[in-house]
């Protein structure tokens, strides 16, 4: 008779506050390592993410007066003038303007440039280098709903890690959940930022990043596309790229139906969508 494994492994999790929103890093470590040596490498490991996350905000932030986004939006400072940072994520907005016919724009109604809606999923990717880079292969990285994972929460098997969506109705409870990762398959974190239109995702199929945009995390903030009432209250997307996840969530949002069709036929992800009466619009990964 086969017997059960044993399991080897507990997850750990730490956090901060940043962007206006809590980032979490949760990792498995071996349980029969020193507990103070694993915690030692979480620390160091989440220092990293949230110095990262700190410094991106110090350029971007529209709630700090002395950041370049702030700058910008006074007129204090032109964007050719900017710096290569802020000039990069403005391009690769840009890039995204067109790609979603508009429903995805780096500007607000008033005119003022607003980066925020590429800057969250650009430093998460940005992390997720950072903890690749430093010999993890095993992680999730969740910010404010927004997440991207890597390997497993069972290193050496095939287990995935789930995330979960929270009803826009009651953020007590979970709409519904989602795999991400699994196995040895690393996130698609290729610096450009624009993710293949159609095809296969970048690893094969398996999705390692989920984004979700809407009221129930920060009130409402995305301005609509298109003309009368929002069509969606929240959106959650599914991708092999955690940007590419996040800005389409967000255009689907402000794009309404005609966007969620869109973004299901040109890119290869998976998507749910909630109604403002409540109605459930999903992809097959997701009826799944």
């Amino acid at each position: 008779m086969q017997q059960t494994s044993e399991i080897t492994h507990r997850l750990r999790a730490r956090t901060f506050t940043c962007m206006g929103t809590v980032i979490s890093l949760t990792v498995p470590t071996d349980a029969h390592k020193a507990p103070q040596a694993a915690s030692d490498e979480l620390e160091a490991a989440t220092a990293v993410v949230e110095r990262l996350f700190t410094e991106l905000d110090s350029i971007f932030s529209l709630y700090r007066p002395d950041s370049e986004a702030s700058r910008l939006v006074r007129g204090e400072l032109a964007l050719p003038a900017a710096s290569a940072e802020m000039r990069a994520r403005y391009e690769q907005a840009a890039e995204w303007r067109l790609l979603t016919e508009g429903a995805f724009t780096p500007e607000r109604p008033d005119g003022a440039l607003d980066l925020s809606g590429i800057v969250k999923g650009h430093a998460i990717r940005e992390a997720g280098m950072s903890l690749l880079a430093l010999g993890m292969a095993n992680w999730c990285l969740n910010a404010g709903g927004d997440v991207l994972v890597s390997g497993s929460p069972s290193p050496g098997t095939d287990v995935p890690w789930r995330a979960g969506i929270v009803d826009p109705a009651d953020r007590r409870t979970l709409l519904a959940g989602f795999p991400l990762g699994g196995g040895f398959s690393a996130p698609s974190l290729a610096p450009a930022g624009l993710a293949p239109l159609s095809g296969k995702t970048a690893d094969g199929g398996t999705r390692v990043a989920l984004a979700t945009s809407g009221s129930a995390e920060r009130g409402d903030h995305i301005w609509s596309a298109t003309a009368g009432a929002v069509e969606f209250l929240q959106v959650s997307v599914a991708a092999a790229d955690v940007v590419t996840a996040d800005v389409l969530a967000t255009a689907i949002v402000a794009g309404g139906v005609s966007m969620l069709n869109r973004a299901t036929a040109m890119w290869d992800v998976e998507a749910l969508a909630v109604r403002a009466n409540g109605e459930l619009l999903a992809t097959g990964g997701f009826r799944r």
